[in-house]
């Protein structure tokens, strides 16, 4: 279907109103824009002055010497000016509005968290490091039961047939909360909000690639167990498709806009699509530990809830993201618990049909 240019322009009119009107109310607030402001001519906000902030008289920006530039952990985490004036003036503002009985809101397009050693999100950095933790648990304590302790092939290969799958499956899991980690350790966020042409830090394309490619490959491990494809070539078919979109969603978000509504549609939709095809799967099955798949889905989609729900962060730690975070932590035990049981099964079936 054609499209005239007038709609196009009608679009994109739309679409930029729908940004204006999707700013934070943080960032427009005009005591905390005044503050900014300020700091990014002085340096300072009130009494505490940052010395990577400091300004000679021609205006241009000095390192100074190396005792007067900002700490190491800190640099390594890109903390400029800009970024710590931002985040002094939210504390300041939002000391003000709490003194006021008003709620926080969110600055930027994030809600304002407390920094813990130069890291914004401590909260979901830890969690998320429990959750990769979790994952190489889980992985490694598979690899030791495929190859030392059930019985192998005389090629040294193990007898059920989905370990290739899950060891990509637990790399791809390690990965994703890695960059996790790495990514809310330090949010980069663009000085105006929608705005689809400003830089986006790496991290935060690595996170977000790393997340949709691990559900993307979720997916399709959950349709390659639950109908049991064993055939190379059905392998392949099934695979084409899914492994197509994935890709192509990953080069749409790095390279043409890294559009977080889309995101998170495409996100659920794969999300929830395994959890039903795994309920489905598990009510169907005669499975013995079927009842661990009961408890990944139902506390999965619990889970989901707090991704889809969003609150403030108590004390400026815990927000809905970290506690969907926290509560993937024990479904990952369960999860690999429940993988390593269907090897064991597997295994015997068909050490069974080989006798």
């Amino acid at each position: 279907m054609m499209i005239d240019r007038s709609s196009i322009a009608l679009f994109l009119v739309l679409s930029f109103l729908v940004g204006v009107l999707d700013a934070s109310a943080g960032d427009s607030d005009p005591r905390y824009r005044t503050c900014v402001a300020q700091c990014e001519k002085t340096g300072c906000v009130g009494e505490r002055c940052f010395p990577h902030c400091k300004f000679p008289s021609d205006g241009v920006a000095s390192d100074g010497p190396w005792y007067m530039q900002e700490p190491l952990y800190l640099k390594w985490k890109q903390w400029d000016c800009e970024s710590d004036c931002r985040y002094n003036c939210m504390i300041d503002r939002e000391k003000e509005r709490e003194a006021l009985g008003d709620g926080p809101v969110k600055y930027h397009g994030k809600w304002p968290f407390k920094r813990v050693f130069g890291i914004q999100e401590p909260a979901s950095v830890a969690f998320s490091a429990f959750n990769l933790a979790m994952h190489f648990h889980g992985w490694l304590s598979f690899f030791i039961l495929l190859y030392y302790n059930l019985p192998l092939k005389q090629d040294k290969k193990a007898y059920y047939e989905f370990a290739s799958l899950w060891h990509i499956y637990g790399l791809l899991a390690m990965n994703s909360w890695f960059w996790s980690a790495v990514f809310h350790s330090r949010f980069r966020v663009s000085q105006l909000v929608m705005c689809q042409t400003c830089d986006v830090d790496l991290t935060e394309k690595l996170d977000y690639s790393s997340a949709v490619a691990l559900l993307g490959y979720s997916l399709l491990l959950t349709i390659l167990r639950s109908f049991n494809v064993r055939d190379e070539a059905a392998r392949v078919m099934v695979a084409a498709p899914l492994l197509a979109f994935t890709t192509t969603h990953i080069l749409f978000l790095n390279f043409y806009s890294l559009d977080y509504g889309w995101n998170m549609k495409v996100c659920v939709v794969m999300g929830v699509a395994q959890l039903l095809i795994w309920a489905i799967w598990a009510g169907r099955t005669h499975h013995p530990s079927r009842w661990k798949l009961w408890v990944v889905v139902f506390g999965g989609g619990l889970a989901m809830l707090l991704e889809i729900y969003d609150f403030p962060p108590y004390q400026g730690f815990f927000d809905a993201h970290a506690l969907w975070h926290a509560t993937t932590i024990p479904l990952t035990c369960i999860w690999w618990s429940f993988i390593r049981d269907d090897a064991k099964l597997r295994t015997s079936v068909l050490l069974k049909k080989a006798k």
